[in-house]
């Protein structure tokens, strides 16, 4: 009966304060880049067709509790979107933050080699839903970037 009522609470517990175990979930920034050099390595082996179909299942090798990967053409033109379809398509190159971050621009030029393939700015977290700070790893292959980001 004891632990029949531990459980009760822990579930009680555990849902009214789903910020606080989202946030020790949260991915680091090692993982981040790490799921872009893993788009990057299916990228070669399978070419890009198949690489943004994979991007944009979230089922798939991309999409892992709060990190996906993210594909843009070299204009800001979103071709793949791990957490967000509606995405797919628009050209975001003049997105910005809530701070004015030129999100896009940023991250093209970090791509570049600008502050080693990371930018930071705000963003909704795609779990909680809540605006939270993240910083995204960019990189270039060809003529596609692969970013993914992490959530603080």
């Amino acid at each position: 009966m004891k632990k029949f009522f531990s459980l009760i609470l822990f579930a009680i517990f555990s849902l009214s304060q789903p910020a606080l175990l989202l946030a020790a979930e949260n991915s680091s920034t090692d993982q981040a880049k790490a799921m872009v050099k893993k788009a990057i390595a299916y990228y070669k082996t399978n070419g890009k067709e198949k690489t943004l179909e994979a991007v944009n299942d979230a089922a798939g090798p991309f999409n892992e509790r709060d990190l996906y990967v993210v594909a843009y053409d070299l204009t800001g033109t979103v071709v793949a979107h791990g957490a967000n379809k509606k995405l797919i398509g628009k050209n975001i190159i003049d997105l910005k933050d809530s701070d004015g971050v030129m999100i896009m621009k940023e991250q093209l030029a970090a791509a570049k080699g600008k502050n080693a393939g990371w930018v930071n700015y705000k963003w909704p977290h795609p779990l909680t839903k809540e605006m939270t700070q993240k910083s995204m790893y960019n990189e270039i292959v060809d003529d596609v970037m692969f970013a993914c980001g992490v959530y603080k």
